[in-house]
């Protein structure tokens, strides 16, 4: 399948050229140059705007950490009917960090070095994004009994609204591939994660009278060792496809203390909780929240005041193909007739919007350019070989389901 690199390469620097942090105004531009880019290619285009307040209000609402007034959806379809096959990708970006410590110093100019390209988003996810865009114009010529459809997605990062809200819209197909990085893998299931936040309560005191006080830093200590312990036990058997530790406790924010001779008298901490396949958020949550309850009644002076939990930011639930279903193997055999080395199924133990169509009752596997491991980093980067590898993979894909 002929792919044109130049044509990737200028999608990219386009695309990456939006700071589409969740919540910008360069959020809402982005999808704009996907209706625009898709429609070029002779999709039929819906592009709306959002009801966030209708979206807020649903029972199922996915949640968001980050504010927005406005949201559009991007959906391009090949032609009439129900699409044999969806190829979604999200256009929103976490925040670059430190300009300088990116190559160019701009994380917002897509930069190619040793057959790489850096940038923001090349990896997470707008490198799978043009590649799509890519699988759709190789194609364009071809005579396709069934339609295909492109959902962009915004919101993403931040809990899922775009693809929420794109499927409320009743966007809906027989499959679905999302391009998250997945380091050459088909990725057949994901765990879920939930954002905890713990208030923790000490007593002030002068630093030189320590023991006149209780830092809420050493009480927070008791909780943290009660989190590990907590991990150790989920994590004891992880069924397949998933590998080891595929729902981990992770504190990501700790902010204690206003004054260094001060013992400090409270202590806020966020992080993430993995939850696992067919765990509801509620039991998650009790498990949680046993955990920390245990840790304060085993210490005294943190059973006097003990610490609040609160779950702030997206719900991302556990979701997984289901067993027996051919879409792996079409994806699997997709990936080789591009050329590639034959993937394995397996799982990954972050959220992505791959629970949102599977609830939805759409079949749905990730698979895309770069590694995970490259996504949210400094210096994100993506190598070039494996975006033009996943767009000859998505067109063989599209032939396969669709001719």
């Amino acid at each position: 399948m002929d792919i044109d690199v130049d044509l990737v390469r200028r999608d990219l620097a386009q695309l990456v050229n939006f700071p589409s942090i969740g919540g910008s105004d360069a959020e809402i531009a982005v999808q704009r140059w996907c209706a625009s880019t898709l429609t070029g290619l002779g999709m039929t285009v819906d592009q709306w705007k959002i009801d966030l307040d209708a979206v807020r209000a649903d029972p199922e609402y996915p949640g968001e950490e980050v504010e927005r007034d406005e949201a559009w959806g991007v959906v391009g379809t090949s032609a009439a009917g129900t699409p044999a096959l969806i190829l979604n990708g999200h256009v929103d970006v976490v925040p670059p960090g430190d300009p300088a410590a990116w190559t160019g110093s701009d994380p917002w100019h897509v930069h190619e070095v040793d057959g790489r390209w850096f940038g923001r988003g090349v990896c997470d996810m707008k490198g799978g994004v043009v590649a799509i865009i890519a699988a759709a114009r190789a194609v364009s010529d071809v005579q396709l009994s069934r339609p295909f459809a492109v959902h962009t997605v915004i919101g993403e990062e931040d809990g899922g609204i775009g693809s929420f809200a794109t499927l409320r819209r009743g966007h809906t197909g027989d499959a679905c591939v999302i391009a998250e990085p997945t380091a050459g893998q088909v990725v057949a299931a994901n765990a879920g994660s939930l954002t905890f936040r713990i208030e923790v309560h000490g007593r002030s005191a002068h630093g030189s009278m320590r023991t006149t006080g209780y830092s809420a830093i050493s009480a927070f200590e008791v909780i943290h060792r009660a989190l590990g312990r907590l991990e150790d036990v989920r994590n004891q058997a992880p069924p397949a496809p998933f590998g080891p530790l595929p729902w981990p406790i992770s504190v990501g924010i700790v902010r204690a203390g206003e004054w260094a001779s001060t013992v400090p008298d409270q202590l806020i901490a966020e992080g993430r909780y993995g939850v696992m396949p067919g765990e509801s958020f509620a039991d998650a949550k009790a498990a949680f929240e046993e955990a920390v309850a245990d840790a304060v009644a085993s210490d005294a002076r943190l059973a006097e005041n003990p610490p609040t939990v609160t779950w702030p930011g997206g719900h991302f639930a556990a979701g997984r193909l289901p067993e027996g279903h051919p879409l792996g193997d079409e994806a699997t055999a997709a990936v080789v007739a591009a050329g590639q080395p034959r993937p394995q199924l397996i799982g990954a133990p972050y959220g992505s919007d791959l629970r949102q169509y599977a609830a939805a009752g759409i079949p749905t596997v990730q698979y895309g350019p770069g590694d995970i491991a490259d996504a949210h980093a400094l210096g994100e980067n993506v190598a070039i070989a494996d975006v033009i590898a996943a767009a000859r993979a998505y067109a063989e894909l599209i032939l396969a389901r669709c001719r």
